[in-house]
């Protein structure tokens, strides 16, 4: 089950989507799931469905409102073709950790406000360059996240980067987990000990997983690197993470 939404922010309209099961009769604990860099489609309204059929409220916006509304990709065609993917990192760019913050705020506001979501702590799941928002948001927001989650992260410890992610995540009070692609070009080892070095000296409470075979993008059912085992048990993480954490 789900419905279209509009969320008022500081840059303009965000269009979203909520996700609730089928025999849904009260507020679920709430849950944010941020799409990977090819932006809303089919295979992730499935993704947010899947995490909704367990008990929760789930909050899936266009990260790309700014520049595009619903789906940015063409039917038919890939993120991986050349004009497409310049796009899209055009859009990407504009996703700065100050407009992230903004985008934080406006969607924790319509989790406040919209009937499908429970009062209490919530959870926040990110792919690809969606893992570092929802960490970002997890150490920005310590009171409110109690569970962050990333498959096949980008880019989440770059070394020398001021705005990289690792520098704030000793803010975050929840959990965290971090399921990584195996030999991910976008987060080579030296990136990974580096997030675990920071999430460790902070005392987070933090799990990372590497997916031994899998390729970045596995959860993606629309990407030639999509692996189905590898999906499913990213599924059973997700599951005891938010079970345990909400």
């Amino acid at each position: 089950m789900s419905r279209a939404i509009e969320i008022a922010s500081t840059d303009g309209a965000i269009d979203a989507h909520i996700f609730t099961p089928a025999n849904a009769d009260g507020p679920l604990p709430a849950v944010v799931l941020f799409t990977d860099i090819g932006g809303l489609r089919p295979c992730y309204h499935e993704k947010a469905q899947h995490v909704a059929d367990n008990g929760y409220a789930v909050l899936m916006p266009n990260i790309y409102y700014r520049s595009a509304r619903g789906r940015v990709v063409p039917e038919g065609r890939s993120f991986r073709d050349p004009d497409v993917r310049q796009v899209l990192f055009g859009y990407a760019g504009l996703l700065t950790p100050v407009a992230q913050s903004r985008d934080f705020t406006a969607l924790l506001d319509c989790i406040d406000k919209e009937a499908e979501f429970a009062e209490g702590k919530i959870g926040v799941v990110g792919y690809c360059m969606t893992g570092a928002f929802a960490l970002r948001m997890a150490a920005e927001h310590p009171e409110r996240i109690a569970a962050a989650a990333g498959f096949h992260s980008a880019n989440l410890a770059v070394a020398g980067d001021a705005n990289s992610v690792v520098q704030v995540v000793d803010r975050i009070a929840g959990r965290v987990y971090l399921g990584h692609a195996d030999k991910d070009d976008l987060l080579l080892p030296e990136q990974i000990a580096r997030m675990d070095e920071a999430l460790a000296a902070a005392g987070v409470h933090f799990t990372t997983e590497l997916y031994q075979g899998a390729a970045h993008g596995f959860t993606a059912k629309d990407a030639p690197s999509y692996d189905a085992t590898a999906d499913a048990l990213h599924h059973r993480r997700i599951a005891l993470l938010l079970e345990e954490a909400l």
